[in-house]
């Protein structure tokens, strides 16, 4: 289950580099409070908001269809996936994983972080300082990149503002993913949200 540690380990990137643009100091990348369990049992192409105002659960953003359009696989399925709040900088990371055939093929993260002022520009200059091999990406929200960690996952995040709350959304997948075909999946949650 790359794709879930994955997840896990972005929002733990997040944690940090938010904590960073504050001021604060972390030696450690923060723990998940909560996990669901990625399940491909049954597609769910929308599910009730939660969390701040406007706040759209990512399985909501992007239905399975669009993942199976994306990566031209048939049969795709979407399930909510780990959760992860974070007191200490306002991150509540919400994840819808999307599977066939028992694989996981990829995940969708929202990262809110209410009652932070952190930027656009901040998240994104702090994503490219921890991954060196990051790319911008024009057209999406304030601001995004691309990378791809140890030849394993390929990661398109975006920044925006939504409602006043900073908000991260990325798609990671398995490294065969281009940016390309993460660009529509990124867009469309984005625009939704």
């Amino acid at each position: 289950m790359r794709i879930s540690r994955a997840i896990i380990l972005f929002a733990a990137v997040i944690a940090t580099l938010s904590a960073c643009s504050s001021g604060e100091k972390t030696d450690n990348a923060a723990k998940p409070s909560s996990q669901a369990p990625a399940s491909s049992a049954a597609p769910s192409s929308s599910a009730a908001p939660t969390g701040g105002a406007g706040a759209k659960e990512p399985c909501a953003l992007v239905p399975a269809e669009a993942v199976s359009k994306a990566i031209n696989i048939q049969g795709v399925t979407s399930a909510p996936g780990p959760v992860q709040d974070n007191a200490a900088n306002g991150g509540k990371a919400r994840s819808c994983v999307y599977s066939a055939n028992g694989k996981e093929l990829g995940a969708l993260a929202v990262t809110r972080f209410e009652g932070n002022k952190i930027k656009s520009a901040e998240m994104i200059a702090a994503l490219k300082k921890a991954k060196s091999n990051a790319k911008d990406v024009a057209g999406l929200g304030e601001g995004a990149i691309y990378y791809t960690d140890q030849n394993k996952t390929a990661t398109l995040a975006a920044a925006e503002v939504v409602n006043n709350v900073p908000t991260l959304v990325n798609y990671t997948g398995p490294i065969k993913m281009t940016q390309e075909m993460m660009v529509p999946l990124v867009k469309t949650a984005v625009d939704a949200n």
